[in-house]
């Protein structure tokens, strides 16, 4: 293994310098993107529609097409699925990756042509591995095993010759012969549909390899994690795995949880973690230094156009401004043409294109004028469950609506904890003060209790929320508990389990 991973560490780190060349070349490589995507398209059914052939510019591009959601898009998607071709995208699309997404219950099946896995999911890999290897001189990561922590649903045939699962399923699936090398465990444990019997038999069967990286959600990869250390007896990671180096993580704000990541690695001397961006959708952000925050990776194939939410105004990579609230927009190699992936980010540095994810479009509380982003939720637990010594599992809330006498709104908050405060009173007033301290629109209307009321929390452990994934089948892999909510569909649902 020393050879492969000499061999396999000069290759990518040679390969990291056009990895900043590209970053460095952003604006030029998105102005040729967008002309390969137009001209590869202009002959398939949505391309003739919207009249491809004579659009020349992006005024004329943003002119023509409109604004898409998936459930707009849908009706070409179906096309796809029931066998026909040339409709979104001239090249022929095999597979589908299925998601329930972050704030519903409907399933989409998100069209992954042959070039988005190729040129978009399979390139950030590489460059995953090939930034890791650059900023770590000495590492070891090829002397080892990635583990890859994905979807539990199986890869299903649809009705035509496509297939469809998890995003991470899809990708094992058609993972290249040289990253099946160096990654753990085996298709056959990997996709597993059962995750009770997939947690089982991952620990299992990764705690004897030498694993040099994880990557998956924080949630899960938790859950992992633990049952490898009560199959071995080993009280730390480091001690089951002592050459791990690298956690590559996304889907979630991951700062609540890293305290417990180094908690349960014992040692992090010359420890990574690494955050991406990516979906069903695309591949779209990495962190590519020491710094909190995400570069956007221009070369992936993907267009990128960006709403500004206070304004209205669209912008390219061209114009974007740093402080402002973004929606994502992309039109991608699968034909995703103008697409609300419904995700908010703010760009911290222009030169490189450096940004924070701020939201989810659908994920936020703004039932009276609080505007409660994920992104001040999340702070707001790390700082309560730091100032408590505590540590975050997961987390979902909802406004209260009251009728009659009651003139105010509060939320209601599910908070689901490694242990429990001596005084939950205390830690809810807390937590609320932590609201307030990173969100002054929260703050105006808790002030006096004039507008919203105290909000109501319950505290429990990680069993209500996997009660409420178990019931919806979304148990595992990439499903994700959604965090903040207008409505109060989810927190009716799993407040069942408290």
């Amino acid at each position: 293994m020393g050879v492969v991973n000499a061999i396999g560490s000069w290759y990518f780190k040679k390969r990291a310098k056009s990895v900043f060349e590209n970053i460095d070349n952003y604006k030029s490589i998105q102005q040729d993107t967008f002309k390969r995507l137009i001209d590869e398209a202009k002959n398939c059914q949505f391309g003739v529609q919207y009249n491809f052939e004579n659009i020349r510019t992006y005024k004329k591009f943003a002119e023509t097409v409109p604004f898409s959601t998936y459930e707009q898009l849908f009706p070409y998607i179906q096309k796809i699925l029931n066998g026909q071709e040339n409709i979104l995208w001239p090249s022929d699309i095999q597979w589908f990756a299925k998601s329930s997404g972050t704030t519903n219950d409907i399933s989409k099946f998100i069209p992954l042509s042959f070039e988005t896995l190729e040129e978009c999911h399979f390139e950030a890999g590489k460059d995953v591995l090939s930034l890791q290897v650059h900023h770590k001189q000495d590492s070891k990561l090829f002397e080892g095993k990635g583990l890859l922590i994905g979807g539990s649903n199986s890869v299903n045939p649809g009705k035509t010759k496509s297939s469809f699962g998890d995003l991470s399923a899809v990708l094992m699936s058609e993972m290249p012969f040289w990253a099946n090398l160096i990654k753990t465990p085996d298709l056959s444990i990997a996709l597993l549909e059962n995750w009770d019997e997939k947690v089982l038999k991952m620990a299992e069967a990764t705690m004897i390899e030498n694993v040099t990286s994880i990557s998956g959600i924080p949630t899960w990869t938790m859950v992992i994690l633990k049952k490898v250390l009560e199959l071995s007896g080993k009280n730390t990671i480091k001690e089951v795995w002592p050459n791990l180096e690298l956690y590559i993580h996304g889907g979630i704000d991951f700062k609540p949880y890293k305290n417990q990541f180094l908690e349960i690695l014992g040692d992090a001397k010359d420890f990574s973690f690494m955050e991406t961006y990516n979906a069903s959708e695309g591949f779209f952000g990495i962190q590519t230094g020491k710094e909190p925050l995400l570069t956007l990776m221009p070369h992936y194939g993907i267009f990128y156009e960006f709403v500004n939410l206070e304004t209205g105004e669209t912008h390219t990579v061209e114009n974007i401004m740093t402080n402002a609230n973004y929606e994502v927009v992309i039109s991608t190699q699968s034909g995703l043409w103008r697409y609300r992936l419904g995700d908010t980010i703010k760009f911290a540095s222009i030169n490189p294109p450096m940004f924070e994810i701020t939201g989810r479009t659908k994920s936020y509380i703004n039932a009276f004028g609080e505007e409660l982003m994920i992104h001040n939720a999340a702070k707001a637990i790390e700082k309560v469950c730091t100032q408590y010594h505590l540590n975050l599992l997961d987390y979902t809330a909802a406004p209260i609506f009251y009728e009659g006498k009651e003139n105010v709104g509060s939320h209601e908050w599910i908070i689901a904890l490694t242990a429990m405060p001596e005084d939950k009173k205390q830690f809810s007033i807390d937590f609320d003060l932590a609201l307030q301290s990173v969100n002054s629109d929260y703050q105006s209307k808790r002030k006096s209790n004039l507008a919203m009321g105290e909000p109501i929390i319950h505290l429990t452990n990680h069993e209500v929320f996997t009660k409420w994934l178990t019931k919806k089948n979304k148990l595992g892999g990439q499903h994700k508990v959604p965090r903040l909510c207008n409505n109060r569909l989810v927190m009716d649902e799993i407040k069942q389990y408290l």
